[in-house]
């Protein structure tokens, strides 16, 4: 058969971490990796229809027939690791992060696919935080009138050695539960265009106060659990978390950032991890700026937990 191209649904998926995990015990990693294959990511596209195009290691490339099959498919595997992973402490956690899109293929005569359908899928795998599913906008329209769960709209993205931005989309599965402290930037006056009518908000990347560098994933999932959550709700405008995660680890006074994405609050928050569990922080910070106060007024709280207060 010779080369041929065609429209197809591409999902690409591999394991977080998967090199620290295998690092701290190759042989059980392994032994899990393969019991994950056999007894639910290979059945689940089966049922889906898929076909496993390549392994890579600890990914695979898979071809849909339709995006809506890529990503029930998805959405399964999310759904099933929630299940296999709860209990477990964060180190031996086993979590898949999944990109999808709609676009051409080169199909070759052994059945390999290549072309940028597959480079922009593989891509969006990259950006996805663990346990999410990331949709180009062209897959996205395919499946936005049949979702059931919390999507976050990540705006125009750079991918690597994609020529043009992409709109990209996250599809949450499993949120956490979050509190952070909330923060309520100056009006100001100037040329500043607000982004949207509607009252909006940026999460800022949380603090990883554990001091375990293994946990900063963890904490950057919280804050998409948390950008996902306000952006649920009609009547805010969540700013998207690859625009808030520009200012992850710099020093950037809260008024300018506001100012910068055009917003009227901004979320700020830590992590403090506590033996195997990561525990919500034990107060919260609400701090009202206006342009005559030159002090800020704080007001301190009780624990603010977001899945029940968001």
């Amino acid at each position: 058969m010779v080369e041929q191209r065609k429209l197809a649904a591409i999902l690409a998926a591999d394991v977080v971490g998967f090199s620290r995990l295998a690092g701290a015990d190759e042989d059980r990693t392994l032994a899990r990796l393969r019991a994950l294959r056999s007894d639910l990511i290979d059945p689940t596209i089966a049922v889906h229809r898929g076909r496993v195009v390549k392994r890579t290691g600890d990914g695979a490339l898979v071809e849909f027939r339709s995006v809506v099959d890529a990503v029930r498919c998805a959405i399964e595997i999310q759904d099933a690791m929630v299940e296999r992973n709860s209990g477990l402490p964060a180190e031996r956690r086993i979590d898949v992060r999944i990109g999808i899109h709609l676009g051409e293929v080169v199909e070759e005569s052994d059945g390999d696919l290549m072309g940028d359908g597959v480079n922009i899928a593989a891509r969006l795998e990259g950006i996805a935080s663990p346990g999410a599913i990331c949709l180009s906008e062209d897959a996205y329209r395919q499946v936005r009138s049949r979702l059931e769960v919390a999507v976050s709209d990540l705006g125009e993205t750079e991918l690597k050695n994609i020529a043009q931005p992409m709109r990209v989309y996250s599809l949450e599965v499993g949120a956490v539960p979050q509190t952070p402290k909330v923060v309520v930037a100056p009006e100001r006056s100037g040329t500043r265009r607000a982004i949207s009518d509607k009252p909006s908000i940026a999460v800022l990347p949380f603090t990883n106060m554990s001091g375990d560098p293994e946990q900063e994933y963890f904490v950057d999932g919280m804050v998409d659990d948390i950008t996902t959550s306000l952006s649920r709700f009609d009547q805010l405008f969540a700013v998207a978390r690859n625009s808030s995660f520009t200012y992850k680890g710099r020093a950037v006074d809260v008024r300018q950032i506001a100012d910068e994405l055009g917003v009227r609050y901004v979320l700020e928050g830590g992590v403090r991890k506590a033996g195997s569990r990561l525990p919500p922080l034990s107060h919260f910070e609400f701090r009202s700026f206006n342009a005559v106060a030159s002090d800020p007024a704080r007001v301190m709280g009780s624990p603010l937990h977001l899945k029940q207060g968001v």
